[in-house]
């Protein structure tokens, strides 16, 4: 999550298409929450943690994502 000063809903880094292929469910599950809560989310919404340090990397570098990154706003 990227945000742009106080009132910015944000933005965050996506796998376009993630899960997509033939018989593939496309949803990750198992991110129990401190209420106990089984949480999911599509695959699309996710990044692979090494993307997600290359991204976290250019942003602290060149305070954007680069161009080749998957990007949603959330506003």
């Amino acid at each position: 999550m990227l945000l742009d000063g106080d009132d910015d809903p944000g933005g965050r880094a996506i796998t376009a298409g993630a899960g997509a292929g033939a018989g593939a469910g496309g949803v990750s599950g198992g991110f129990r929450l401190a209420n106990g809560q089984c949480d999911t989310y599509p695959d699309e919404d996710t990044v692979l943690l090494g993307a997600a340090l290359r991204i976290v990397q250019q942003v602290i570098d060149n305070g954007v994502p680069s161009a080749d990154t998957g990007w949603c706003g959330d506003g």
